[in-house]
């Protein structure tokens, strides 16, 4: 599972180095891993093991009005989130090394790609792994819970507080995934250029996705990731689609996109206006309660929706730079295509001329040829005649 050596490489790096490290992390990490596991077993260690693995903060409820009654376990957040999101860190770094070495290093081989291109089309390639699984993921909690038939639901009977299995392992798997792109810097030595970008998406997933983990806004919040996890994967599909040159696919698939994504920060919006101005905004319980978990006041929810629309709005403002970026090279690509038409044209003309005028000259010297002896007899006084007679006295 870890990384491959360079071909031709013979010197081992020594052990504990950089180099080691980087070549070898997946298969020190799931050792790490391996090692938490193995501690279930264990009565000594298995309160411990379990801290990490398991879902902590957990309750039971009976509801008796079935037969036989039926027991629901709930989940909260708390501060034991830590170690599990730690856990499945270690988790992330280790499918993220499967799916690089078994996946796309060997559709990297095939595509013989620059390294530019090379580590772009393997952070859209994770990426789109990642997004299209969270997806499918989401959308079944929310056909699950009825969220699009009975939308109320995302703002009725908040705090939140208790979440079905499903919903908190999803919360805890997307925390682990985004703190596992910070190591993978080092990881998968990106380049000090690109750093700044992923660390800026990163940050901003784990900023949001955590506030609304911690303010128990996890409804809303999970309908907002499925739409832009949805929008994101159909990027980076077309991207990969534009680095292996399949151009005609990769416009198609930008065109849908940029329609897609308009639509996407409307709803995001909509979602936030409709939860955070409407749905709790009339709610009764508006009192701060760190202990039910109630965030429900009027400061909270204005910071809120503030933040949410200002996201959106940095979104479209990049959303229309980057648009206008891709026709300004659009158009700058014609105009060179047509300056380059035109200087073959004016390449062939001038070409033709030069054969016409070349071949007008050689018809010209080879009239001059032929009339020359012409010429002489008419200056030497016409043809001479050979005295037959002998000479004359």
């Amino acid at each position: 599972m870890g990384m491959r050596r360079k071909v031709g490489s013979t010197k081992s790096p020594s052990v504990f180095s950089h180099e080691f490290v980087i070549q070898n992390h997946a298969d020190i990490v799931s050792c790490v891993a391996m090692f938490m596991v193995v501690g279930l077993m264990f009565q000594v260690t298995q309160q411990t093991a379990s801290l990490f693995i398991t879902m902590q903060h957990n309750h039971t409820e009976v509801f008796n009005d079935t037969e036989p009654p039926t027991e629901v376990t709930y989940y909260t957040n708390g501060r034991k989130d830590f170690c599990s999101v730690f856990f499945y860190l270690l988790i992330a770094i280790v499918l993220h090394a499967v799916v690089q070495e078994y996946i796309l290093d060997k559709v990297n081989r095939r595509l013989h790609l620059s390294k530019v291109k090379h580590s772009k089309f393997n952070e859209s390639g994770q990426l789109v792994i990642f997004y299209v699984a969270s997806v499918i993921w989401g959308s079944n909690i929310i056909f699950e819970e009825n969220y699009i038939t009975n939308i109320a639901q995302l703002w009725e009977g908040y705090p939140h507080s208790d979440m079905l299995f499903q919903t908190k392992f999803f919360y805890i798997c997307q925390l682990a995934y985004w703190v596992h792109c910070f190591p993978e810097l080092y990881f998968q030595k990106v380049k000090k250029d690109e750093m700044p970008a992923r660390v800026q998406y990163a940050s901003l997933y784990l900023v949001f996705i955590g506030a609304t983990y911690a303010l128990n806004l996890t409804r809303v919040g999970l309908c907002c990731m499925v739409i832009h996890y949805f929008m994101e994967a159909l990027f980076h599909v077309s991207r990969m689609l534009y680095y292996s040159e399949k151009m005609d696919f990769a416009k198609t698939g930008f065109s849908i996109w940029a329609v897609l994504f308009v639509i996407a920060r409307f709803l995001t919006v909509t979602l936030a206006v409709l939860t955070f101005w409407f749905g709790l905004g009339r709610a009764e319980n508006q009192i701060f309660n760190m202990a039910t978990g109630n965030f429900n006041t009027f400061l909270i929810r204005i910071n809120c929706l503030a933040a949410i629309s200002l996201l959106q709005v940095w979104m479209m403002w990049n959303f229309l730079n980057f648009q206008l970026r891709r026709y300004r090279e659009a158009t700058a690509a014609k105009q060179k295509a047509k300056q380059r038409q035109k200087e073959r044209r004016e390449a062939k003309l001038q070409a033709a001329k030069k054969r016409g005028s070349e071949a007008s000259s050689d018809e010209g010297g080879d009239t001059d040829v032929s009339l020359t002896p012409r010429a002489n007899k008419a200056e030497n006084g016409g043809p001479r005649t050979r005295n037959r007679g002998g000479k004359k006295h």
